[in-house]
């Protein structure tokens, strides 16, 4: 006769808000990991919560490099006005208060333990919109406290610390010369004026020729074939499918230190970000999840608050910047 196994107890989540600011008090060195679920608010649709992308489009057929070399007119298709979307977006309020911790006087407050004061938290973004770095460029630039006007090399640090691990909605790369650009312009070649031939080639029904899709040295390419005007075609700058996100050394460094982390709006389906609750956990760190549902990474987390992210972060921030004043 066997004996009956113990039942093994299973904690869940907390969602003690002052529990929670308690232990960002006491940080040493805290860490965030947004997702899709950020950027809702601004507009920018998600990839797999409700009404997400891929419930109606196959992943891999416009965000993979396969998808890419076998059509890149319906990659092209897909990516532009997904572009425009972003770059029409603006940020909201969990992007500002997440951009605020690059500022000393609110971080003084929140991270008063901070082995690095002088250093924001590492911010890992999974969104490719810019939203991330154009809340935290307008937060410096409207600093208006002396300790918080930060000269070039100070800000350039700041930057360091944000990571766009998937890439930028504002970078390309060319597939010929390898030139990497950056820019605003819209559109990227005459050809995304036409709406209706768009739609056509995102749904597979007509192709584009690469003639007409973005390249190095733009609409007006004459012939050329120096580096940066090769007239090659350009590929969008993110990350897809099957490629290694950028920043991982970075990130796997600074991440086995991390003592708290926020993950902010994402599903925890997609590696390596899916890991990085884990690696906190495994390593003693808390865990807090900010979530506008339930989702698959909720089981990793010590904390879990639910509803939308612009109110839920910024309740977090405030709530803690009470408490740390109210106890001084």
């Amino acid at each position: 006769m066997s004996e009956v196994p113990n039942k093994v107890a299973v904690t869940q989540p907390s969602n003690d808000l002052d529990a929670f600011c308690i232990i960002l008090k006491s940080s040493k060195c805290p860490g965030i990991l947004t997702g899709a679920g950020l950027s809702a608010a601004s507009g920018i649709t998600t990839y797999r919560g409700t009404n997400g992308q891929w419930l109606t489009t196959n992943p891999m057929e416009v965000a993979s490099l396969q998808a890419f070399q076998d059509n890149p007119g319906r990659v092209w298709a897909y990516y532009h006005p997904k572009r425009d979307q972003c770059m029409e977006a603006k940020p909201n309020a969990a992007h500002y208060a997440l951009a605020s911790l690059s500022l000393p006087s609110i971080r003084a407050q929140i991270f008063p333990n901070l082995v690095q004061k002088d250093k924001p938290p590492l911010y890992v973004t999974q969104n490719f919109d810019g939203l991330c770095r154009r809340a935290l460029d307008e937060t410096l630039d409207k600093a208006s406290s002396p300790e918080d006007q930060l000269d070039a090399d100070e800000r350039n640090e700041v930057h360091a610390r944000l990571v766009e691990m998937h890439g930028s909605c504002y970078r390309f790369t060319c597939t010929q010369c390898k030139c990497v650009k950056t820019t605003a312009e819209t559109p990227l070649a005459p050809i995304f004026t036409d709406q209706a031939a768009i739609e056509r080639a995102k749904n597979g029904e007509e192709r584009i020729a690469v003639e007409q899709l973005p390249r190095c040295g733009g609409p007006e390419w004459s012939g050329s074939n120096r580096y940066g005007r090769c007239g090659g075609l350009l590929r969008p700058g993110i990350v897809w499918f099957g490629e290694i996100p950028e920043g991982q050394g970075e990130i796997t460094r600074i991440l086995t230190k991390v003592d708290v982390l926020l993950v902010v709006g994402t599903s925890s389906l997609v590696h390596p970000a899916a890991t990085y609750a884990t690696t906190v956990k495994k390593n003693g760190g808390t865990v807090a999840v900010f979530n506008l549902a339930p989702s698959q990474g909720d089981d990793k987390a010590d904390f879990v608050f639910y509803g939308p992210c612009e109110e839920t972060v910024p309740a977090l921030l405030e709530r803690a910047r009470q408490m740390v004043v109210g106890t001084e």
